[in-house]
């Protein structure tokens, strides 16, 4: 690929999290200019996977092209995989970077689970499904601001990828809700008393209610963990978690709102002012 092809790739890959990653979006502004699309790569990615639920009718159209995007992430895939801007992207930054393809494949190994209508089973299922999804994130873009692996990051990531992807999942309860998706761990639905069908058909508020209290103290604890173990990370890493900014004030507003909608946000305008303020703490 060309070198104003792929620059026009990584362009696409900005405006794809711009207009649906926005919190990502924003904090990738804060990177350094050189790492920067790269970030935006990998988050174009995640965005790409994340969606595949949302354009398919049943599960196999679905199979079909997580297939393709492990097979384009390995190597194996043929003719369109240059053609197609986030594959394209991505492929560069992970040679560039030498990520480990292995984590982008379990991140798609884990979307799997989206294209079924099956409750989280447990809450250490849910955790291990925001490892796979969210902290491979945090640990990739902290390697491409070190320029390599960082040890001490891998815990951090751990961390914050639970408590990230865990916020982001009680923000889309309404949402996931109508689609017949759960990702509350049953496990806890059952010691509520609430089935997985009174998720998808909206009943039981009041005792869902008390669930979500919990996974909030939950993520808290993910995030509290995530900060104490950046204290011993690269200081160059540190800028990749810059998202973890918005959890707090997320899970104010979550604690605000009725389980079944609507969508807990942040004003606009607070958002940089969070960036900033983080930003300042690592």
């Amino acid at each position: 690929m060309t070198p104003a092809r792929l620059d026009d790739a990584y362009r696409y890959c900005e405006d794809l999290v711009h207009d649906h990653d926005r919190d990502r979006w924003l904090a990738d502004g804060l990177l350094p200019e050189t790492k920067r699309r790269h970030a935006l790569a990998v988050h174009a990615f995640s965005y790409e996977a994340a969606r595949i639920r949302e354009t398919i009718h049943e599960a196999m159209p679905g199979e079909i092209r997580l297939q393709w995007w492990v097979d384009a992430i390995e190597g194996e895939a043929r003719g369109d995989v240059a053609g197609h801007p986030v594959a394209a992207a991505l492929i560069d930054t992970i040679r560039r970077f030498s990520l480990r393809r292995s984590g982008f494949v379990n991140l798609l190994e884990a979307r799997r689970f989206d294209l079924y209508d099956d409750a989280m089973p447990t809450l250490n299922d849910l955790e291990g499904y925001a490892g796979e999804t969210a902290s491979v994130l945090f640990l990739e873009i902290a390697q491409i601001l070190c320029d390599g692996a960082d040890p001490k990051a891998a815990d951090a990531a751990g961390h914050a990828g639970v408590a990230y992807a865990l916020t982001g999942l009680m923000r889309a309860l309404p949402i996931h809700a109508r689609r017949n998706q759960v990702y509350l761990p049953a496990d806890l639905l059952k010691a509520a008393g609430i089935d997985p069908d009174d998720v998808r058909q909206g009943h039981k508020a009041e005792e869902l209610a008390g669930v979500l209290e919990g996974l909030r103290s939950h993520v808290a604890g993910h995030l509290e963990k995530a900060l104490a173990a950046l204290t011993g990370t690269d200081a160059r890493a540190k800028p990749a978690f810059l998202p973890l900014a918005f959890i707090p004030s997320y899970l104010k507003a979550l604690a605000k709102r009725p389980p079944y909608g609507p969508v807990a946000e942040i004003g606009a305008w607070q958002k940089p002012l969070l960036l900033w303020r983080f930003g300042r703490r690592l």
